[in-house]
């Protein structure tokens, strides 16, 4: 009964041994050995006791050749143990991706570069063949820059660097630029090293900015700035370079960490600033041409390379505060002098008012001093009036200037801008470019009449009263346009008598010059020392305090005797 009915123990070693201790499980790649040919179809025995069929194509060139015989052992993917038919459901190609997952893994726990095809498009990038498992190829790491046209790259064996991999999904990502960008690396590495500071080379001109132009040397790029592209002046590099064009270059800076490169093609010609004083020497004239204007000059193009500038203050003598695009133009052939030359700085100094006659020089000649002239009224300042002159320069007619007697300040409103006046030239001073001009000198001055006349220190003059102040009184000497003041104090020999409000205007006074200086143009008047030099001359003609004659009776005396004599 034992053997007939055997446990459950036995039953499991007996299953064991009929199908050989197998532990192939569904899901893993087996081998298999083929054991015949049906039509189009491989049949697979995996040991199970159990068979698959197997398309032949799934076995690519092999089968297609013929090289498939019965015997051969082969790898295949177990889907199920067995389907509705009692048969084992294989693939060659999920194997075939299997093999190349688990290759793939190792590759990119490594880091190492994989080989795939690109064979088909697809929204957002491309798919790419991996020896079996396809992986995606997003369009912006197919190349280093955009690339329009795919073709050439489909269906061609390629490195490609695994950037991502899920199995449980079934994705792959993977990259060409990287690829390229390594490789790129090590090429501009290797042609970095070999480049030396100073050595000349041949490039395309690859882009170009507002800065400069970056020109392609075979794999790795150089700066050539704008302003190591010529010795003269260049505002925009498409002056000179075009893209896609070939030229030759001078290695300037080399940095082998950054791997940068600057590059330089006026180097390769001689420097136009060598000698430079000796071809430009100061105060010697020269034609050149405007090629730039700024707010504050102009640059002037003496030869190719060598540029100088003409600053806004040497550009006229007479326009200041003015944009020099309102004096020359651009490309205009102008006459200029050379004020300064800096071989150090590479810098030349310009002028263009030199090379015509100072307008100042030129006034001073024509109009010495003393010479009277007629001119237009172009401002009005607190200190003077600015007069038009010819030459188109200007001349200062100061408030003092204006009149002999009266205030500046006042004569002054006297005049409004565009009055055509007459004035006479005081002075010119050609260093500071200024005309001092006179309206009052039109007239003789009053001082000298008057000093030429009777009017003197001692003097008696006759006045009439102007103004009555509290501080004395404002006079005009009689027979002339002088002005003077009677202090309150000289107005009587008596205190009781300085009171200025006894005299009225217009009443005539008699008073005694006490001050005349022509050079301050100062008059000083007293009445009170008139009465005391007239009360001394009396006592000297008509008494003394010897005789017993009391003053009163002397002045009375003496004022009948003027009295008498006047009537006569």
């Amino acid at each position: 009964m034992t053997a007939l009915n055997p446990s459950t123990e036995d039953f499991s070693a007996l299953l064991d041994e009929t199908y050989g201790g197998s532990e192939m499980q569904e899901g893993t790649v087996v081998k298999g050995t083929v054991i015949a040919f049906e039509k189009d179809l491989a049949v697979i025995d995996v040991g199970l006791k159990v068979e698959g069929r197997v398309p032949m194509k799934e076995f690519g060139a092999k089968a297609r050749d013929g090289e498939m015989k019965i015997g051969d052992v082969v790898e295949v993917y177990l889907e199920r143990v067995e389907n509705a038919l009692g048969e084992a459901v294989l693939s060659r190609d999920k194997a075939r991706r299997e093999e190349s997952w688990i290759r793939l893994e190792a590759s990119f726990e490594k880091g190492e570069k994989v080989t795939g095809q690109i064979f088909n498009q697809v929204k957002g990038g491309f798919t790419v063949d991996l020896d079996g498992a396809v992986a995606f190829l997003p369009r912006s790491q197919v190349d280093i820059r955009p690339v329009r046209d795919v073709g050439p790259l489909m269906h061609t064996p390629q490195p490609f660097q695994i950037l991502k991999m899920d199995k449980r999904r079934g994705n792959i990502v993977v990259s060409r630029r990287v690829v390229l960008e390594e490789t790129r690396a090590e090429q501009r590495s290797e042609l970095v090293q070999s480049l030396e500071e100073g050595q000349v080379v041949e490039g395309v001109v690859k882009n170009i900015t507002d800065y400069g132009a970056f020109v392609d040397l075979g794999g790795i790029d150089g700066l050539l700035h704008v302003t190591d592209i010529a010795w003269r002046r260049i505002n925009h590099p498409s002056e000179v370079l075009s893209i896609g064009q070939t030229v030759k270059v001078q290695i300037v800076r080399v940095n082998r960490e950054t791997h940068r490169i600057s590059l330089g093609m006026k180097q390769l010609e001689a420097d136009p600033w060598e000698s430079i004083e000796a071809k430009y020497p100061v105060n010697a004239r020269f034609t050149g041409r405007v090629t730039n204007i700024t707010d504050y000059g102009a640059f002037v193009e003496l030869e190719p390379g060598i540029e100088g500038l003409i600053h806004v203050s040497e550009m006229s003598w007479t326009k200041k505060n003015i944009h020099p695009g309102k004096i020359v133009a651009t490309s205009q052939e102008v006459e200029i002098m050379v004020l300064e030359v800096d071989p150090v700085k590479r810098r030349i100094s310009l002028g263009l008012k030199q090379t015509l006659q100072n307008p100042w020089e030129a006034f001073a000649e024509k109009f010495p001093t003393g010479t009277a002239m007629e001119g237009e009224v172009k401002n009005k300042t607190e200190f003077g009036l600015f007069i038009g002159l010819e030459g188109d320069v200007d001349g200062m007619v100061h408030l003092s200037d204006l009149d002999w007697n009266r205030p500046g300040e006042v004569v002054i409103e006297e005049f409004k801008k565009g009055d055509m006046v007459k004035a006479v030239v005081l002075d010119v001073d050609v260093d500071k470019e200024r005309i001092s001009l006179g309206i009052k000198q039109l007239e003789g001055d009053p001082f000298d009449t008057a000093a030429s006349g009777d009017v003197r220190k001692g003097a008696v003059v006759t006045c009439e009263i102007l103004e009555v102040k509290d501080t004395g009184l404002e006079v005009k000497l009689a027979d002339s346009d002088l002005t003077a003041f009677i202090r309150r104090a000289d107005l009587s020999r008596d205190r009781f008598e300085q009171r200025p409000e006894r005299f009225s205007v217009g009443e005539k006074v008699d008073a005694r010059i006490t001050q005349f200086e022509k050079k301050t143009r100062r008059i000083s008047l007293s009445i009170k020392a008139l009465e005391i030099a007239e009360e001394k001359e009396a006592v000297a003609q008509y008494g003394s305090t010897d005789a017993g004659a009391s003053l009163g009776d002397i002045l009375g005396a003496a004022l009948k005797a003027q009295q008498e004599h006047d009537e006569e």
